[in-house]
């Protein structure tokens, strides 16, 4: 019975406390961001789970021998590159987008059955100018090394989180797993979407909707060869989707959604007066919320008409909360952090740390390990939902049970190079 885990670009912790509570052992993890002299997500994860086995290293500079045999690799790898919120967001070939390639050569070097990865949902549509390409050359290394690749985007407020967070999970299953090999049978591939993939139990839909044409025939076929694909390939990807033998299907989902839990069910009561808003900053906040249609000039002098929707002022407590970002928290006015009416005693504020883990599915007082306040929005601005986490790590409990290949750990049965996309 297969159940050892191996986390990479760890964070906060928030793969291991969903997958732990769904009986995964965590058998190596590493947390390292570059460019910071005090390593708080790396401190706050050993805090939680302990020093041994847990590592504060460059991926990029651990050889594969240095990490133990697995059955599940697991990473929320870095999002920067992919992200709407990143300015010229370079995608796979970007500073942290290239630390897919370490996903890669540790799937090539250790072969576990499964991988279980997370990004914002913007990687399906990386980089603008060629859309898909990103995702595209993900699923062919994927492929290559023998894995059936399913992915589902996700919007942590449909299954009962207090936050609308929508991300991109992706699930591979090494071709000798069970789950693999019926995957491999299948001829409806919507019926398997909706009804027996990963997904579809821990995150049920109303309907998979086809994208086009109507067909079962896949809307796309990998190219043979990497460099190829980096250079050609180019899809319409929609949110959820299966890619099998260099074939790929691609569906948009109806999600089935649950109990809607609010962002006023994580409020606290009583909270420190130093987070309320200064009066003299509302209209500030009430600007940079608002809709806007104006003209701006660039530092070069060009002037430009600026245009964009309004967001809600102040935010409602009545339904989930907008995605919380890494500068969540502080005083400063935002157009994208969260401030409330405080109706206790009538006054704006900011969330506390507490709330945001709440948003986060993180217990109370996760974050509160030494590190500076500022650096705990930072980190749960990061980190995963833990509720969708949990989902995930008992149906894998499920799929594993009894279905794994009793051969031990297979080597590749052949290695190409890894070609710059």
């Amino acid at each position: 019975m297969g159940q050892r885990v191996v986390e990479l670009f760890a964070g906060v912790g928030g793969f291991r406390a969903g997958l732990e509570r769904s009986g995964w052992e965590t058998v190596w993890s590493d947390q390292w961001e570059p460019g910071r002299k005090v390593q708080h997500a790396s401190e706050c994860y050993r805090t939680h789970f302990g020093d041994a086995n847990h590592h504060n290293l460059d991926i990029t500079k651990v050889a594969s021998e240095a990490i133990p045999d697995h059955d599940l690799l697991v990473g929320g790898f870095p999002c920067q590159d992919y992200s709407v919120a990143t300015a010229n967001a370079r995608g796979i070939t970007g500073k942290k987008g290239v630390l897919w390639w370490e996903i890669r050569r540790i799937l090539q070097d250790k072969r576990p059955s499964y991988a279980l990865l997370e990004n914002v949902d913007r990687l399906l549509k990386s980089p603008s100018s060629q859309r898909g390409r990103d995702f595209g050359v993900m699923l062919w290394c994927l492929q290559d090394l023998g894995y059936m690749v399913e992915w589902r985007e996700i919007n942590a407020a449909d299954y009962s989180a207090p936050q609308r967070r929508r991300r991109v999970f992706i699930f591979a299953a090494h071709e000798r797993t069970q789950i693999a090999k019926d995957a491999s049978k299948v001829h409806d591939v919507r019926g398997w979407l909706e009804r027996q993939g990963f997904f579809a139990k821990p995150f049920p839909v109303n309907s998979v909707v086809q994208h086009r044409f109507g067909e079962e025939a896949p809307q796309a076929v990998l190219p043979k060869d990497l460099q190829q694909t980096s250079s050609e390939f180019a899809h319409d990807l929609q949110g959820a989707g299966l890619a099998l033998g260099r074939k790929v299907w691609t569906y948009k989902v109806v999600p089935k959604s649950e109990r809607m839990v609010t962002l006023g069910s994580v409020l606290e009561k009583g909270v420190d007066p130093r987070l309320y808003v200064p009066s003299s900053d509302i209209p500030k906040w009430k600007y940079l919320k608002g809709a806007k249609s104006e003209k701006r000039k660039t530092p070069a002098g060009f002037e430009y008409e600026y245009s964009e929707g309004p967001l809600p002022f102040p935010d409602p407590v009545d339904r989930p909360s907008r995605t919380v970002l890494t500068d969540e928290g502080g005083l400063s006015p935002s157009r994208f952090k969260h401030i409330i009416l405080d109706t206790e005693v009538d006054r704006y504020r900011v969330l506390t740390p507490i709330e945001v883990e709440r948003l986060d599915q993180f217990p109370d007082g996760w974050t509160d390990t030494g590190m500076p306040e500022r650096f705990r929005y930072f980190c749960l601005g990061n980190a995963l939902v833990v509720g969708l986490v949990e989902r995930m790590g008992a149906r894998l409990r499920e799929i594993s049970e009894g279905t794994l290949d009793p051969s031990p750990t297979s080597k590749p049965h052949r290695r190409s190079p890894i070609a710059a996309a």
